[in-house]
């Protein structure tokens, strides 16, 4: 099985996302001469913690059955790795790449499902070596997931990870030959990702989630957006040397606390910030909800996993 799957023939993707809450379900239109249209956002909450019976009542409710569907991974039943692309054929790549990484994952290979994301190498310079984001799940993780779907009937075009649909997100930020850096928080931590080109080159999480920078008292927020910035400094200029043929126009900060980590960011970072604002990329008439800041965040990866383009498969 692909982790990220490919396309059928059905239009527009319905990602169903499981939550500690409920499913949180997004539908996309992707069309040639406008912006994406959300059809569809909401979260259909568990009754009895029954997380089955939910994801049966989310299928039947929105038609499932005429649109591609995804899903997300937790964020522990995967890890993902950047390394250095074997040179083999392409039909020989995933196994090669299986032995680079079977030393740097804390699970046996033959317990795990991988797969892989190119990374294309620097114009005008064949000399450099290809990377690679080898992504690998854990089989005990991984096939429950499937079987809960497939249980209640809702048939799976793709499952994704977190980087990726953020990526999807951030890849239409980005300015003509530039890339963008997109920080975002939920509650299991902070995600950041840089994009170029609709690629995906950095991915890097952060122990501080969205409940945190939430907090009331003042000098604990205080602590955390130092603690951001930091982490931060640290990895664009650790990207800056590992991809040097990269400029980053802007980080884009998803929406927190009414723009106040924005405003911090944007005071003490030698970068352009700006707050996400997703009525700017997609039409979101359908769901005038999402016009909320806090609405986008949370409903940001969901929509990203959505967002799912039919050559973008891995």
């Amino acid at each position: 099985m692909r982790l990220f799957g490919k396309a059928g023939k059905k239009s527009g993707w319905l990602a169903l996302v499981l939550t500690a809450d409920g499913v949180q379900a997004v539908a996309i239109e992707r069309r040639r001469d406008a912006p994406p249209k959300v059809q569809r956002a909401l979260t259909i909450p568990h009754q009895h913690g029954n997380s089955g019976a939910t994801l049966a009542r989310s299928a039947r409710e929105l038609q499932a059955g005429s649109y591609r569907c995804t899903t997300l991974l937790g964020t522990g039943a995967y890890q993902m790795l950047l390394v250095e692309a074997p040179n083999v054929p392409a039909a020989e790549l995933k196994a090669a790449l299986g032995w680079r990484v079977k030393d740097m994952i804390d699970f046996p290979l033959d317990d795990a499902t991988l797969d892989l994301a190119l990374l294309p190498p620097p114009k005008n310079n064949s000399a450099h070596n290809q990377q690679a984001f080898a992504v690998v799940a854990r089989n005990s993780l991984l096939a429950p997931h499937q079987q809960l779907f497939s249980e209640h009937k809702v048939a799976l075009d793709a499952i994704d990870i977190s980087e990726m649909a953020q990526r999807n997100i951030s890849a239409m930020l980005e300015p003509e030959g530039r890339g963008v850096a997109l920080l975002s928080f939920d509650g299991d931590g902070g995600l950041l990702t840089v994009s170029f080109g609709g690629e995906l080159y950095l991915a890097r999480r952060m122990d501080i989630n969205l409940k945190q920078l939430l907090d009331s008292d003042a000098e604990r927020v205080q602590n955390l957006h130092d603690r951001i910035t930091l982490e931060l400094q640290r990895s664009l200029d650790h990207f800056e040397r590992q991809f040097s043929f990269v400029t980053i126009a802007k980080l884009v900060v998803v929406p927190v606390a009414h723009g106040a980590l924005r405003d911090y960011l944007a005071a003490n970072l030698y970068l352009p910030v700006e707050q996400l604002d997703l009525a700017a990329l997609l039409d979101l008439d359908e769901v005038p909800e999402l016009l909320d800041g806090a609405q986008q965040a949370s409903y940001l990866l969901a929509i990203g996993a959505a967002l799912r383009k039919e050559e973008a498969a891995a």
